[in-house]
């Protein structure tokens, strides 16, 4: 440990009150010792202006007035201040000692935060400058050094509330602060208000998520002339895996025109809530199902292959060569399907249907997203453009070069002739060429693309959710007759929960009954597919609301607005509807409602459902109407 002549003289003139244990950081406005209180025998972090500040009258004055302002905020997520004191020439505060690390140190040594883990921390930070700004304070100085995150709990702490205008008030260097994490306002020294600290939270976000900065330079100076002058690069332009909903709020923090960032911390913190969807639990037997029992992949299969390939063998010594092929083909063909089915049938009887996958999938895509990302990194894209050109000029190539090599092969007397000549040997060379190419480059980018993604994970959604899936749930339910235990719904959002419910009641009805209400599943599907639509189209519209000022009042966006509380409006009427239905198919059960009655709120159920059918037909002539930017209109949420 090294020990200075600061740490010796400051010791001495705590001694009975605190004892100093070592020195923690430093910098141009603070050395902070880690430090026993005597009197409660606890830990606590002192901040002491160093000396040669100290001297400065009015800097030292400032000093302990930003700190005593300080001191009497009191929020979960800001470090307590216990104590401001002037001691014969030492100026310094106590604080709270928290064991954790900072959020510099994080992204440092584990790399950037994932979208979830990152979303909370910065929510927890916004929480903080909410109150504090809501006492009047400015931070001024927010940055990933002066965020701590507790070890125990994850919790995200601010530090140093008031400290950079100490500095900046008394005329220091012209301009106080951190260059990489300044506010354009701020550069330039013009009045500063609470949007300055989310310019500040904006590029702690850009550097928390990305693991760099939003400007660089070989000088400070030059950082300062790039927080004026330049406009970040767009968060998702360097490929970091997150919502597009959070990227957008983590750029209109840095907007230039503080006018255009959120209205205040608070506005900030609820814009976080929202970007991040709450990622629902899913069941054991669903996780199970993607991660390995819906696939068929493994030791298993390679196992199942060999047997056919042996069966197939055998039938052909003993039955001739057609009939081997015919087992080996009926094997291959017909053994995955029957696997595929089995594993559908384990979920039917657990009471889980084809439509509860989809969002087991997208779960299990993002929680791989992640982990890839705390394991590899940000990856690089490098060369990827190259090989995909690679890939599709060699491919067709390969395919063609290939296929005319091999016509000239012919059968003459039962033996494989090859027909000799320049243009066969011409097209062998290029498939020579073109076969190998073709397989490096598509491995290399099957490579690439796992390092960011599940593949797997996302070629099983897409087949469990598609047409095949349904086929296969399909014969698996009629090869499970009877009652089947109830699935957990916490993974199903409102309307699937509802219209599952609704379906199962009505399988439990009277075949007459059933018979009446014939049209009562097609509805109730079309309800749930419109609400699955309107959720989409409300948050897409929420989407582009977001990239505009709150001052904005052009009829263009006035006009969006209008259309995201119609979506709002129009996904509870489906919601209530399906809602309605469920409860009618209850009273019929318990005998308290007819047929007839029943059918009255189908039909205004296919009434709500057509309106909203209408609704959403009309979107694409709006979205031309409105300019919409091609991804909002055509990408869901």
């Amino acid at each position: 440990m090294s020990i200075d002549q600061t740490f010796i003289e400051f010791q001495g003139v705590l001694a009975g009150r605190y004892s100093l244990d070592r020195e923690l950081g430093r910098g141009g406005m603070g050395i902070v010792y880690l430090a026993r209180e005597v009197h409660l025998d606890r830990l606590v972090a002192i901040k002491l202006l160093p000396p040669e500040r100290a001297v400065e009258g009015d800097l030292r004055e400032r000093f302990l007035r930003e700190a005593r302002l300080a001191a009497k905020l009191s929020h979960p997520n800001i470090i307590p201040i216990h104590a401001v004191d002037d001691v014969e020439g030492f100026v310094f505060f106590v604080m709270s000692y928290v064991d954790g690390e900072t959020l510099a140190n994080r992204v440092r040594t584990r790399g950037p935060l994932s979208a979830s883990d990152g979303t909370r921390v910065l929510r927890e930070v916004a929480w903080a400058l909410a109150y504090a700004h809501g006492q009047g304070l400015v931070h001024r100085d927010v940055k990933p050094d002066n965020i701590l995150i507790e070890a125990g709990s994850g919790r995200a702490l601010v530090a140093d509330f008031g400290i950079a205008a100490a500095a900046e008030d008394a005329g220091l260097d012209g301009i106080s602060g951190t260059p990489e994490f300044m506010s354009p306002e701020q550069v330039m020294g013009q009045p500063l208000d609470a949007r300055s600290d989310l310019y500040s939270l904006g590029a702690t976000a850009y550097y928390a998520f990305t693991g760099r900065l939003v400007f660089e330079g070989k000088t400070s100076t030059e950082v300062l002339a790039k927080q004026v002058a330049e406009q970040p690069a767009p968060i998702a332009s360097l490929g970091t895996p997150m919502p597009r909903r959070l990227g957008a709020i983590v750029d209109r923090c840095l907007a230039k025109d503080p006018a255009q960032r959120p209205a205040n911390a608070g506005v900030l913190a609820e814009q976080l809530a929202a970007a991040l969807e709450q990622r629902r639990e899913v069941p054991a037997a669903l996780r199970s199902f993607v991660k390995r029992d819906g696939r068929v992949d493994g030791a298993g299969a390679l196992l199942g292959s060999l047997g056919i390939f042996l069966s197939g063998l055998i039938t052909a010594v003993n039955f001739g060569p057609l009939a081997g092929f015919t087992v080996i083909g009926a094997g291959l063909a017909l053994s995955p399907l029957a696997y595929l089915v089995s594993a559908a049938r384990t979920l039917v009887r657990s009471g889980f249907t084809q439509r509860d996958l989809e969002p087991a999938f997208r779960t299990e895509s993002e929680i791989a997203r992640e982990e890839r990302l705390a394991a590899n990194g940000l990856p690089s894209l490098r060369g990827e453009p190259l090989l995909r050109s690679t890939v599709r000029v060699s491919a067709p190539i390969a395919v063609l070069s290939t296929g005319a090599f091999l016509s000239s092969f012919s059968i003459f007397d039962g033996s494989l002739v090859f027909m000799a000549g320049g243009f066969p040997q011409f097209v062998g060379v290029v498939a020579a060429f073109a076969l190998p190419t073709f397989s490096a480059s598509a491995i290399a980018l099957a490579l690439r693309a796992q390092r960011r993604a599940d593949i797997d994970t996302e070629f099983w959604g897409r087949v469990w959710n598609g047409r095949l899936g349904r086929a296969l749930f399909a014969i698996a339910e009629k090869l499970s007759p009877g009652r089947k235990s109830a699935g957990a719904m916490t993974h199903r959002a409102t309307e699937l929960s509802l219209g599952m419910a609704a379906e199962q009641l009505f399988a439990q009805l009277p075949k007459d009954a059933r018979d009446a209400l014939g049209d009562l599943p097609d509805v109730l599907r079309r309800l749930q597919e419109d609400a699955k639509l309107l959720r989409a189209r409300h948050d897409e519209l929420a989407d582009a609301l977001s990239s505009a000022s709150d001052a904005d009042a052009s009829p263009e966006y006035e006009e969006i607005r209008a259309l995201r509380d119609e979506a709002k409006l129009k996904q509870s009427q489906t919601i209530a509807a399906l809602e309605t239905i469920r409860l009618g198919l209850l009273k019929m059960h318990a005998g308290a409602t007819t047929v007839a009655s029943l059918s009255t709120h189908l039909g205004a159920a296919a009434d709500v459902a057509a309106d909203v059918e209408r609704l959403l037909d009309a979107r694409a002539e709006v979205d031309r109407a409105l300019r919409f930017p091609r991804e909002i209109a055509t990408t869901p949420a």
